[in-house]
């Protein structure tokens, strides 16, 4: 399924047991230059609704958005860029880390240009601005994704893996290793993320020595993880200056390592300030999957593209928990309500269940197919497929069910009128459990307007919009 359901429901995000969303809650502003670009940039933070999600705006292009999912990521160097139809938002990691490490999970993000302002290269400047605005909870339950099933992708000699674990929050192992001839050399780092509203509880254990990984020390993102600042090596510098990239900074501006540490008048903030930066990276894009996780991570050499491959793999197994959940523990509607709503009957009957209604503006249902069905029969004795106007026909039944919840509606039988824009995306079969959508476009006295698709597992295998009349029951 789309990631359309993963922001409406998500699996296991209880009250209870994952707290509320949070937005910030007042709005607040931050300029500066691009890092890559140089451009100047003013970059404003303002509350949003439950459920809203985290967007970015382009004030410079009228307020195109641009939701920070990794679906829309687009390839480039050495950072995360978003882009949705011509808007694009350029090094989100960052900001992206910070939101995530201050539990905010709704905030429009408006900008007046490509690229978000670099500050000192840390997540620092964006967690004090979000502890400025001040934090209130929405009246949603928290978006969380808890690994169940290992997950392991890997790049050149680089690899990142996502297993379960029992414990709350993400624990992050991070081993960078860029041999012992070089400045930054190896550098293992394990950090124990947890979400709270207002900033993060955590542990960490240092080791400059992999042998020596066991120290602990207690540590939270603010103080040990948000300053560390983005950096490259001498040689990795000149490249991007010959690039035309970062030309307006210095080494007294950004972290650039030579041979004996720092250049120019730059200090480390930590011994191992490279790792930490990476983790700070990692959290951001991370956060691209649209929800907290739960679990472990283990990263070796990941760059912004390995930490792209995971979540584009976690967003597909959040997808199928949203899906299990929906089909196995939800039913808002069984077949008994069904037909005190709908007048249809075998074989005509096409919806056995509804398991989510959004007022009057969505509903999801189910589906099962079974080799039992009468048109199987002739459509096709030797490869039974379902019919397409079947298939469009009980999204059009859902749709019956949503326009039924306007209270004005009760009465009303919804007679299909036309259908545009069908397409059949891949066969139904004996065995399939189809999920059906319908999204309201409008509603009218005498006219209903719906969205519709149906959906095998994470495929769509139909849609349609659908237009109904609405006539009097006592009419037909």
């Amino acid at each position: 399924m789309r990631i359309r359901f993963e922001q409406r429901l998500v699996v296991r995000n209880t009250m209870d047991q994952m707290d509320q969303q949070h937005t910030i809650a007042r709005s607040t502003s931050l300029a500066g230059r691009g890092l890559f670009s140089g451009v100047p940039v003013k970059l404003t933070f303002s509350p949003a609704p439950a459920n809203h999600g985290i967007v970015f705006s382009r004030t410079d292009l009228g307020g195109a958005q641009v939701p920070a999912l990794v679906k829309y990521v687009v390839k480039r160097a050495r950072r995360t860029a978003l882009r949705q139809g011509d808007a694009i938002v350029e090094t989100t990691e960052h900001c992206m880390s910070a939101l995530a490490a201050m539990g905010i999970d709704n905030v429009l993000i408006e900008l007046d240009a490509a690229e978000l302002p670099a500050m000192d290269g840390s997540a620092q400047p964006f967690t004090n601005a979000i502890r400025e605005a001040g934090i209130k909870s929405c009246e949603a339950a928290r978006r969380t994704l808890v690994i169940d099933t290992p997950t392991v992708v890997r790049l050149d000699d680089a690899m990142m893996a996502a297993v379960p674990s029992n414990e709350p929050g993400m624990e992050i192992v991070y081993d960078l290793d860029y041999g012992s001839n070089n400045p930054i050399g190896r550098q293992l780092k394990i950090f124990h993320f947890h979400r709270h509203a207002g900033g993060e509880t955590a542990s960490s254990k240092d080791a400059q020595d992999p042998k020596d990984a066991g120290k602990k020390a207690e540590a939270n993102y603010l103080q040990e993880i948000g300053p560390a600042r983005t950096f490259c090596l001498e040689a990795e510098a000149l490249a991007l200056r010959e690039a035309g990239l970062g030309s307006h900074l210095s080494p007294d501006e950004v972290l650039v390592l030579g041979e004996n540490g720092p250049l120019g008048k730059n200090r480390l903030r930590f011994a191992d300030e490279p790792v930490r930066h990476k983790i700070v990276d990692l959290i951001g894009d991370l956060y691209l999957v649209g929800a907290a996780i739960q679990g472990k991570i283990i990263a070796s050499k990941s760059g912004h593209p390995l930490n792209h491959m995971l979540a584009r793999k976690l967003v597909a197994q959040l997808n199928q928990q949203v899906h299990h959940d929906l089909v196995t523990h939800r039913t808002v509607l069984d077949i008994r309500k069904l037909t005190r709503i709908l007048p249809h009957r075998y074989p005509m009957l096409l919806v056995d269940r509804v398991i989510e209604i959004d007022g009057d503006r969505r509903a999801l249902g189910v589906k099962n197919v079974t080799i039992n069905e009468p048109f199987f029969q002739g459509h096709y004795p030797n490869m039974p497929i379902m019919p397409g106007v079947l298939v469009v026909e009980a999204m059009a039944q859902l749709s019956g069910v949503l326009i039924a919840q306007k209270l004005e509606q009760v009465g009303k039988l919804a007679v299909l009128l036309s259908l545009d824009r069908v397409k059949l995306r891949r066969p139904i079969t004996p065995g399939d459990q189809v999920i059906l959508e319908a999204e309201t476009v409008r509603v009218r006295t005498r006219i209903a307007h719906m969205r519709c698709r149906a959906y095998v597992g994470e495929e769509i295998a139909a849609e349609a919009e659908v237009k109904f009349m609405l006539v009097d029951d006592e009419q037909e």
